[in-house]
């Protein structure tokens, strides 16, 4: 049981990491990388970007919860 739940990790990590890279970076700058966009970019999201913000939740969940499992298995 361990080793499937270590794999099932392993497909969320990929998971997540593919999802973020995926969506849309808010600035061209460096200030970007830490959270430092306009004021423009607090507006809603709508289309794709919404569906990539609630999927990268979701995945995001998943991982904390797989996480938790395995460190309470091991």
């Amino acid at each position: 049981m361990p080793v499937a739940l270590m794999v099932i990790q392993i497909i969320i990590s990929i998971a997540l990491i593919l999802v973020v890279i995926l969506q849309a970076r808010k600035s061209s700058r460096a200030s970007g990388i830490f959270g430092g966009g306009t004021t423009a970019d607090y507006g809603g999201k709508k289309g794709k970007e919404a569906f990539l913000m609630k999927l990268t939740t979701a995945i995001a969940v998943l991982f904390m919860f797989s996480s938790l499992l395995l460190s309470l298995i091991k």
